[in-house]
């Protein structure tokens, strides 16, 4: 079982639902698959960020496979994605939201323990984006398209941000879980400033302005 505050392992596990959700649904814009492969796709997408984290750093078997909650909830996740695909659009902006949530919880929790397993600084703040974006990206690959994280709005920026934030409180020994959240807002405030301005990292000059692969929808 994972061992994490209350407070944190309420928003992990929300977290894991909604990168659950959104992968399935991604899925389901970007190719034609069958349950199998729509539960599957959001499942990867909920897990494996965490899942590269402690192969890494040799946390073996994963937690988020000794959790039964977490590969749950990600299942749960993938099969309503699957049985409300067609209405899922209407609750675009919640399910961003919640994206955003997983995103900022998992860059906090993935910088804390590999720093937790002895890890530096910049690998500790590199295995953070790593939590969050890993499976994202993941799947990404699978459906063919460009992962999201190399040209969509701010995703890999705000994910380093706060686990670079989070590696500064345990250093200077003031981590717990208020700075903890604090990690994670500050993360979650660029990821949804990057949406509502439609921001992105900076691009190479000269460099096409469009967005995604050739027939990406989403």
């Amino acid at each position: 079982m994972t061992f994490e505050p209350p407070v944190l392992l309420a928003l992990d596990l929300a977290g894991t639902f909604a990168f659950g959700l959104n992968g399935a649904l991604t899925a389901v814009r970007a190719a034609r698959l069958d349950v199998v492969g729509v539960v599957a796709l959001g499942m990867i997408t909920a897990l494996g960020g965490g899942i590269i984290r402690d192969v890494l750093i040799g946390a073996v078997p994963p937690a988020t496979l000794r959790d039964w909650r977490f590969f749950t909830l990600a299942a749960a996740g993938g099969l309503i994605a699957f049985a409300l695909s067609r209405r899922l659009h209407r609750l675009e902006t919640p399910i961003l939201v919640l994206d955003a949530i997983g995103l900022s919880v998992f860059a906090v929790i993935g910088a804390s323990k590999a720093l937790a397993f002895g890890l530096g600084t910049g690998p500790a703040i590199l295995l953070g984006m790593i939590t969050g974006v890993g499976g994202g990206t993941i799947r990404d690959t699978l459906v063919r398209r460009i992962p999201s994280v190399l040209h969509s709005d701010l995703y890999a920026i705000p994910a380093l941000v706060g686990a670079a934030i989070t590696v500064a409180a345990v250093r200077v020994g003031i981590y717990g879980v208020p700075a903890a959240l604090a990690a994670a807002a500050v993360c979650f405030l660029i990821r949804m400033l990057g949406v509502r301005y439609d921001l992105n990292a900076p691009r190479p000059p000269g460099a096409s302005g469009d967005r995604g692969s050739p027939g990406d929808d989403t």
